[in-house]
């Protein structure tokens, strides 16, 4: 298993709006392409007005294929239109769990 730790940063103004969008019309989709949803979370301290959000896939491939088929999803794509320009940083990470994780 890998897990992917996906970070997006929004100004104040536009972290607002984005927990009711995903929640009305982005959090199914994912869920659908991308299947194991680890956690989404949002910041209470540090960088705040950012949402966290961590998927598990079986492997690169795996992550690459479901991706790949979201990105082809004129829903997501309808989606991720109106919320794109609202990120002003993102940062992916690729993780690989320890042996003695608990989410092996």
């Amino acid at each position: 298993m890998i897990y992917e730790g996906r970070n997006y940063s929004f100004s104040l103004l536009n972290f607002r709006p984005f927990p009711r969008l995903l929640e009305d019309e982005g959090r199914i989709l994912p869920c659908v392409h991308l299947g194991q949803l680890g956690g989404y979370f949002r910041a209470e301290t540090g960088h705040l007005n950012s949402a966290v959000h961590i998927w598990a896939f079986e492997d690169i491939e795996d992550r690459e294929r479901r991706r790949s088929a979201m990105w082809s999803d004129p829903e997501w794509l309808a989606y991720s239109t109106k919320v794109l320009s609202w990120i002003a940083r993102m940062e992916n990470r690729l993780l690989k769990p320890t042996g003695f994780s608990p989410l092996c």
